[in-house]
């Protein structure tokens, strides 16, 4: 598709007139708590899906239980954006189901000004390159970054025809019919490799578990405190959000941050100490990584013997032995004195090798942001980002700042 042309065929020599967001989108309010008598859903910060840009999950609040930050009060066809950590690009459009409900004061709530603009037209501009650019340039803050309501509705969207309300309508319905066609699309080539991933992992998980399953006396059985330092680490000086040298690795399932140092060498098993959510969960860190306080290292003491990724693989694939040495009460955790008892199968360092080279095909298929079905999935999404800055791609006069 020719952008350039298809849009000069649509504006016909149309002026277009550049609005900061606040200029076209209406005011919003906050409920008055001590009025309400109601139970309303309430969507924090984590109920957006950044993927599906949809609400996913919502918790019900009453004047008794309410947040803080539960204020902002949304109605059908308005977009909310995120606005601690904007980065994230956590919008959506609010549909029937959640009209009158509450949104948290992380959100800024653009609600169109339909004289002017469609819902739609905001929604796209939201999710243009542009807008991603501009929310960079503009937050502020390193550990958590955030940016105001009102440097969001200074951003600036084109208005086509802006003398003519009817024909502008018309013109941003074409271009957002268009877009609603490729994200439908790209919504379901995505939904497609997704559950074809969803099968490849079950597959993977199966084909694990028979690799890692060895009958009483084919193999050597040690406590993993003969084989492995165990070891936690601590807070590093200063954690950021966006990408620096090095992971930050701590409690839960993900990284918590980045770290400008490291204080542990690659090829290692990481597992949570402590924490809500996190506890079961094993990781492989390849490269060198900072260790968090709530995290445990385990790492071959001779790897002759053991190598560091086969146990990453088996204790990937035994997560409830770990769950099983969980300490309740307070806040959930795993103590070194029972971890270091988990008996653990040792294989001839052969078929170490070779269990771990398989495994590591079939990873790399299943996981790898690189390789196999993620990397289709990932470039769909690019290829529907890059037609819709196309078609949105309307001429930017140099007096206007994005």
């Amino acid at each position: 598709m020719s952008s350039v042309s298809f849009l000069d065929r649509l504006l016909d020599g149309v002026a277009v007139e550049w609005k900061a967001l606040g200029e076209v989108t209406l005011p919003t309010s906050n409920i008055r708590w001590r009025d309400a008598s109601r139970t309303y859903r309430y969507i924090d910060l984590t109920s957006v899906s950044i993927e599906t840009k949809t609400i996913t999950e919502t918790t019900e609040i009453t004047n008794g239980n309410a947040p803080s930050r539960a204020q902002k009060l949304v109605e059908k066809d308005d977009v909310i954006f995120a606005t601690t950590r904007p980065a994230q690009q956590r919008y959506c459009l609010i549909d029937d189901q959640y009209s009158d409900e509450i949104a948290s004061t992380g959100y800024c709530v653009l609600r169109a000004n339909k004289n002017e603009v469609l819902p739609k037209w905001i929604l796209h501009w939201v999710a243009s390159a542009d807008f991603k650019v501009y929310v960079e340039e503009n937050q502020s803050g390193s550990a958590y970054p955030a940016i105001s309501d009102a440097k969001v509705k200074e951003f600036k969207i084109p208005v086509p025809c802006p003398e003519n309300a009817e024909k502008s309508l018309e013109i941003q319905a074409e271009i957002v019919r268009i877009l609603d066609a490729y994200t439908s699309n790209a919504t379901a080539l995505t939904a497609a490799l997704a559950a074809e991933l969803v099968g490849r992992k079950k597959q993977y998980k199966y084909y694990r578990d028979q690799l890692l399953s060895f009958d009483e006396g084919d193999v050597e059985w040690k406590a993993l405190g003969e084989l492995a330092e165990i070891n936690t680490g601590q807070k590093p000086r200063e954690i950021f959000e966006s990408a620096t040298c090095f992971d930050y690795i701590n409690a839960g399932t993900s990284r918590s941050g980045y770290s400008a140092a490291s204080n542990c060498e690659g090829d290692t098993t990481t597992t949570p100490s402590r924490g809500q959510g996190g506890i079961g969960y094993v990781g492989y860190q390849n490269k060198p990584f900072w260790l968090g306080p709530l995290c445990y290292k385990l790492q071959s003491i001779d790897k002759t013997v053991l190598i560091n990724k086969y146990l990453f693989y088996f204790l990937q694939s035994k997560s409830e032995m770990l769950l099983s040495l969980k300490k309740e009460g307070g806040v959930p955790a795993v103590n070194k004195s029972d971890l270091v008892k988990l008996q653990i199968p040792v294989p001839p360092l052969k078929e170490q090798e070779r269990i771990v080279a398989l495994l590591d095909k079939f990873d790399a298929l299943t996981n790898s942001i690189s390789e196999g079905l993620p990397r289709e999935i990932a470039f769909r999404r690019k290829q529907y980002e890059y037609y819709r800055d196309l078609l949105l791609g309307f001429s930017r006069p140099e007096d206007v700042a994005a």
